[in-house]
């Protein structure tokens, strides 16, 4: 028999987190111009930069591949919560920044005095915008309507193209090529695709090795490394050859952006640079592990040497000194999945220990089914932003993170998969397709408490030949289940916790011994397949999306959330 035990799981934290974020994205609410976000949404974390509720739906959005390839065999869930992320993120609360902060930033005199040097340079102070003021319209771009197609607003494209890339991963739909609209200023509909999205990003990068900016007139490293991950995880998708632009980046971006020393330290990164005044704002430690943590699947090496550079200077690996609370405990939660990407044991140990005693993780809800860290605020909700990047480290074996982007799963599609779980009061901890044992292992539990006992069923599909599945439950023969389809099978079960294990004695081939895949690239409204034609080109060309459709009006009440600054994280 398998042992199941050797199989990735979803411990109880992801599964309650899941519930959670789940719920978020699946409850209605209003992120148009006339209504507002559920107090749920966190559009208050780290000012003034990512205090919009945007940021919420990008951070939410980072650990779900990761949960998709513990459970490659069980992909809905978590298809259906990037639906509901990215109806989110094409709304008016999604771009509101670049909607509504026109020209500078008429309080720029009155900035708090603790942001010299910090977000502002001396010299610049009184004169110059804060980081996170969009300026839209400011010369030589004018007023740019649509967020997505604008000259800048890089970190508003940048990591949408990354959660609309994280969607596809995780179902294999084509959905978000087929064209949707994003709101722009004053309402305004825009038709844009995945595809047009990918590749106007792109061909941007390609004009401007620098970096497209961010807000007018900044260019943020931090930005550009999160956008990179966007272009890297389409070129897996669809076997095209956009990330070279990162790539050449970051060769520049060695030279200009940072310096690090013969023996291997960084001294200094910017924060940002502002080519319009020649401006290299440099900033300390803790914004390079948010750094690091988008360039680790893109340069291992370069995201390793930012990671030790920081702790180091901030002795979080020195058992002499304590590990500080910090007002924005942001830092602390990147630390803590790149201590386990790296395999810094001694820093993951003394983060860990940290956050256990500081940063309030708990459970909640009606049947205090749902978990999230609270962080001592006092609030009635998790923040989304931090609770999200604090389930990156509770997801997946050490380097899962990496593996996302550097070793795809894709052979997923083509094996047996789990779909109709009556989630949320039915989970999935355990979906995992042994192709050597030609076995599909589940685990089941129990997601929702008042529904414990009830009948329930589910179904498994992509079988070549369901007549001849054996199954076996909590390691007894298994009869309550009948072929329905072609290529699926049906399973009566209750909401309980059980170890299936579905024999499907059909050869499916090992991934280790499987050419290479993609995901079709679906052709674009007119047949284009994006700018990037076929697969195998750059990915650069002229965006045959991306015009006006004021006639249009967006399909979900649902929406994103403001652009803040690309160092959300």
């Amino acid at each position: 028999m398998p042992n199941s035990r050797k199989y990735p799981v979803l411990n109880e934290r992801a599964r309650g987190w899941l519930r959670f974020l789940h719920r978020k994205a699946t409850t209605p609410d209003d992120w148009t111009s006339a209504g507002e976000p559920h107090d749920w949404w966190d559009g208050v974390s780290h000012p003034p930069v990512a205090n919009f509720h945007r940021f919420d739906l990008e951070m939410s959005s980072f650990a779900i591949p990761m949960m998709a390839d513990a459970t490659p065999a069980w992909r809905e869930v978590y298809t259906e919560v990037m639906d509901g992320l990215l109806e989110r993120h094409t709304t008016y609360r999604a771009a509101i920044d670049w909607i509504t902060q026109i020209g500078d930033d008429p309080d720029r005199g009155n900035y708090p005095d603790e942001w010299v040097n910090v977000w502002i340079p001396e010299e610049l102070w009184g004169r110059y915008n804060r980081p996170g003021w969009t300026a839209n319209g400011l010369a030589p771009w004018g007023l740019q309507r649509d967020p997505v197609g604008a000259e800048g607003n890089m970190f508003f494209k940048g990591w949408f193209n990354l959660m609309l890339g994280s969607y596809a991963y995780v179902s294999g739909s084509d959905k978000w090529h087929r064209p949707f609209r994003v709101t722009g200023i004053g309402d305004e509909q825009f038709q844009w695709t995945h595809s047009a999205v990918n590749d106007l990003l792109a061909q941007q990068w390609t004009e401007h090795p620098e970096g497209p900016h961010c807000e007018n007139t900044k260019i943020w490293p931090l930005c550009l490394s999160g956008a990179g991950l966007g272009l890297k995880m389409y070129d897996n998708l669809y076997g095209t050859n956009g990330h070279w632009v990162y790539d050449r980046w970051l060769e520049i971006a060695k030279k200009k952006f940072l310096s690090i020393t013969d023996g291997g330290h960084v001294e200094w990164v910017a924060l940002y640079y502002d080519p319009i005044i020649d401006c290299l704002h440099k900033t300390g430690p803790m914004p390079w592990l948010t750094l690091s943590i988008y360039a680790l699947p893109q340069d291992f090496q370069f995201a390793e040497i930012l990671y030790r550079s920081a702790v180091d200077k901030m002795g979080w690996s020195d058992p002499k000194r304590d590990i500080p609370s910090l007002r924005d405990p942001r830092p602390l939660c990147v630390g803590l999945l790149l201590a386990k990407e790296f395999g810094d044991e001694i820093t993951f140990a003394r983060l860990s220990d940290h956050a256990e005693r500081n940063f309030e993780p708990s459970f909640f809800g009606s049947d205090l089914g749902d978990f999230g860290w609270h962080f001592g605020f006092g609030e009635p909700y998790p923040r989304g932003q931090l609770s999200g990047l604090m389930m990156m480290h509770e997801v997946g074996e050490p380097g899962a993170w990496r593996g996302v982007f550097e070793a795809p799963n894709l052979q997923k599609f083509n094996e047996p998969t789990v779909n109709g779980v009556d989630f949320p009061h039915l989970g999935l901890s355990q979906a995992y397709f042994d192709s050597a044992e030609q076995v599909l292992a589940l685990t089941t539990y129990v997601g929702s408490a008042s529904h414990a006992g009830r009948s329930t069923s589910l179904r498994v599909s992509n079988l070549n030949q369901p007549e001849n599945c054996r199954i076996r439950c909590d390691g007894q023969a298994f009869d309550r289940w009948g072929v329905v389809s072609p290529d699926s099978i049906h399973l009566d079960l209750d909401v309980a916790e059980h170890r299936i294990e579905v024999f499907v004695n059909d050869p499916y081939g090992s991934p280790a011994n499987v050419e290479t895949q993609y995901l079709d690239r679906p052709a674009g409204p007119s047949g284009e397949t994006g700018l990037g034609g076929n697969r195998g080109t750059s990915g650069v060309g002229t965006p045959a999306v991306g015009t006006p459709s004021g006639d249009l009006v967006s399909s979900s009440s649902a929406g994103g959330c403001a652009d803040a600054c690309c160092g959300a994280v």
